[in-house]
């Protein structure tokens, strides 16, 4: 399970950002998961709680953004959302290009 790992990470780079500000506490994170990235937010977000638990992140609620696939078409520069696994462009048939969906990013943290 690399979400662990990832939650790892996560706790981590929120830790050295934190410590930038003394004295505030870490009230909410907020991460984009793209449905390409591999990482399942459910046990992303298990994983997380595991390791905060009992530690001055316990109280921190990690806010997940699940980030469909788009893809961006080659001929006519339209953006879509991929239904269905369909990668060729709906509306002229041409190939296309990922735009979104495979993000992992830390996207804010609130600090109080």
């Amino acid at each position: 399970m690399h979400e662990l790992s990832i939650a790892q990470s996560l706790v981590e780079s929120v830790r050295t950002e934190a410590t930038a500000h003394p004295g505030a506490r870490v009230v909410r994170i907020g991460l984009r998961v793209g449905d390409l990235s591999g990482v399942e937010p459910d046990a992303l977000k298990f994983s997380f709680d595991v390791i905060v638990r009992g530690t001055d992140l316990g109280q921190a609620t990690l806010d997940v953004e699940r980030v469909p696939l788009r893809q961006r078409c080659e001929r006519c520069a339209r953006d879509f959302p991929v239904v269905e696994y369909a990668l060729l462009c709906p509306d002229c048939g041409a190939p296309t290009r990922t735009v979104g969906g495979d993000e992992l990013q830390m996207t804010y943290l609130e600090l109080e």
